[in-house]
């Protein structure tokens, strides 16, 4: 069995501790007040996807790109979502078919395509999206093959890629990195991690270093690590409380990182529901107070809200709303119908989110979509 499969629908099963009606009546003792938001649902999607990319351009619409109808069933489309009319239009083709990729809004208002999976091979090649004219252009390839890495926006403008996996090579699991030179376009390699990663989080800090956490190589990591864009080295810091992978991440406004959900060495029976935050000025996790639903397979990074609160979604039928003021989750009005996995979540310049994609029980992707409005 191939490694995407591990990554991406291994472990699948039906078998539940309690039925969804039991959890529905029990959520449904939530008081409202203690609900933030709403979530509805919106247009679907051109095509049913999951483990997209979607990336959120200077015009405030938001490019789709990539993922899978079902296993080994990759898209080179791309479609465009606009607020204005809430749906879907076609756009230009990427060049490869990928699932697992990198998308990055680089300056230029260009977007950054590179990576993922290519089938049953992972692959180094890159290009970039002009939403002026929706057309993709070739560059210079990756200095690795990485399927699902992470991408990281500096504060120099460069992107950080960490991690992911070498299906073909013989290192698998990847604790190589390299840095996307926004100014030639090229790709030049940067100090290794000192843990291989996949699906773990990059979280960029206030002083301009990533916080790269969890993620499994040959086996699951609670480890941590900063990188410094100065040095190009990364240097080890205080483990997570608990291990885990498939997780989220985001910063707080005092500049402490929240990591959230994941899974632990069982993956799909071992999904989390505990949450623990990182102070950069000691270098130390802790735990917070848990989620109201455990989840895994989220999207990296957490959605930053107003007054510094995060949107969690994904592996859930519910969303919920992290408040830093009072370190707890509050859950949001409205569900979706499944517990949606991979799905992409982007925020729009009215300050909603615009949840998409993704899949259930079962390899298929679905066209649904929903918008979390504060």
């Amino acid at each position: 069995m191939n490694r995407f499969r591990l990554l991406f629908v291994a472990g699948i099963t039906l078998s539940f501790s309690i039925s969804f009606a039991v959890a529905a009546a029990f959520r449904a003792t939530i008081p409202s007040a203690s609900r933030v938001g709403t979530l509805t649902s919106a247009a679907p999607m051109l095509e049913p996807r999951s483990g997209q990319t979607a990336t959120l351009l200077p015009d405030g619409k938001v490019l789709i790109a990539g993922g899978m109808r079902r296993n080994q069933d990759f898209y080179k489309s791309a479609e465009i979502y606009d607020p204005a009319t809430g749906k879907f239009q076609s756009t230009g083709e990427m060049a490869e078919r990928r699932l697992g990729h990198i998308a990055v809004l680089l300056r230029s208002g260009k977007v950054l395509v590179a990576g993922g999976w290519v089938g049953r091979s992972t692959t180094d090649s890159a290009e970039l999206y002009d939403p002026v004219t929706g057309k993709v252009t070739a560059i210079a390839k990756l200095t690795a093959r990485r399927g699902e890495p992470r991408a990281t926006m500096l504060a120099n403008g460069d992107v950080l890629i960490t991690g992911g996996d070498d299906h073909d090579g013989p290192s698998g699991h990847l604790s190589s990195a390299e840095v996307f030179h926004a100014a030639s376009l090229s790709f030049q390699a940067t100090g290794a991690m000192h843990h291989a990663r996949v699906a773990h989080t990059a979280t960029l800090l206030n002083d301009g270093n990533v916080l790269i956490a969890g993620g499994k190589g040959e086996t699951l990591t609670p480890s941590a690590e900063p990188y410094d864009p100065k040095t190009g080295t990364f240097c080890e810091t205080g483990s997570l409380v608990t291990a885990r992978y498939k997780h989220t991440a985001g910063l707080l406004p005092d500049g402490r990182v929240l990591i959230a959900g994941g899974s632990d060495e069982r993956d799909w029976n071992g999904n989390l529901k505990s949450a623990e935050v990182y102070d950069p000025d000691t270098g130390k996790f802790a735990p917070t107070s848990p989620m109201n639903d455990s989840r895994f397979k989220l999207p990296g990074e957490a959605v930053q809200l107003q007054a510094g609160r995060l949107l969690v979604a994904g592996g859930s039928r519910e969303a919920e709303i992290f408040d830093p003021a009072s370190g707890t989750f509050l859950v949001v009005s409205g569900q979706m119908n499944d517990k949606w996995h991979y799905m992409t979540e982007t925020k729009l310049r009215d300050g909603s989110v615009l949840l998409a994609g993704g899949y259930a029980n079962n390899d298929q992707g679905t066209a649904q979509t929903w918008i979390y409005r504060p």
